[in-house]
């Protein structure tokens, strides 16, 4: 699909009043983290969905992104970017597994120095490269690669967010936490109930999990590193 006109303000269902209204029933489910919202109320979602969908695009829900894979509830993108920043110190340096539209990365990007994303699927990777790079967000840098195993180049890393489950923990990701780091991530099975946990790395061996609340994530693929 290519890239079709930036309508960054949108009109109508894609407009200001309408995000506004988004983040009104963000506060209400809890969202807490000011600069979280400030974001979600200027980010111009309806650019990362397919110009049908556009409409819902400020809609409490998931949607489809195309092959086999949706850009996250608008929920679910700020409770784990809340979740992410909530150490005892902002992150300087994030990798996101699985960049998919690029919502999730556009929401972190004015709230952390850098964010390295990582995207299995080509076609989807380079849709959503040329449309990070049209939207202007520069901190932003992207790699085609098997998220399950990280970015060991650039490790470690302050935090680390996942928009894909895993059954465990990948341990490339773990590993690649800074000490202090937290990892946010959806655990589960396809067929089965998935929760939201907190990972943090207390020291080289020790890490604590923390389940927040149930979550439906497409699977996290393994292929060979």
């Amino acid at each position: 699909m290519g890239l079709r006109k930036l309508d960054i303000e949108g009109i109508g269902m894609t407009s200001q009043r309408t995000r506004n209204r988004l983040v009104a029933r963000l506060m209400e489910k809890g969202v807490r983290n000011e600069a979280v919202l400030q974001v979600m109320s200027r980010m111009p979602r309806h650019l990362f969905v397919d110009e049908a969908l556009a409409s819902r695009s400020y809609e409490d829900t998931a949607l489809p992104i195309g092959h086999g894979q949706t850009i996250s509830q608008p929920y679910i993108v700020a409770r784990m970017t809340e979740l992410l920043l909530e150490g005892d110190r902002p992150p300087d340096k994030v990798l996101e597994v699985g960049t998919g539209s690029g919502y999730q990365a556009a929401v972190l990007s004015p709230l952390v120095e850098r964010v390295f994303t990582v995207e299995r699927v080509e076609p989807l990777f380079r849709a959503t490269h040329e449309l990070l790079h049209a939207l202007g967000f520069r901190n932003i840098h992207m790699f085609l690669r098997d998220g399950s195993w990280g970015l060991p180049q650039e490790a470690p890393f302050d935090a680390i967010i996942a928009t894909a489950a895993p059954e465990v923990a990948p341990p490339a990701l773990l590993e690649q936490l800074a000490v202090g780091g937290r990892l946010v991530i959806p655990i589960g099975k396809q067929s089965g109930s998935q929760v939201l946990q907190v990972i943090v790395r207390h020291n080289e061996t020790v890490y604590k999990a923390v389940e927040y609340e149930a979550v439906q994530f497409v699977p996290m693929v393994n292929d060979k590193p």
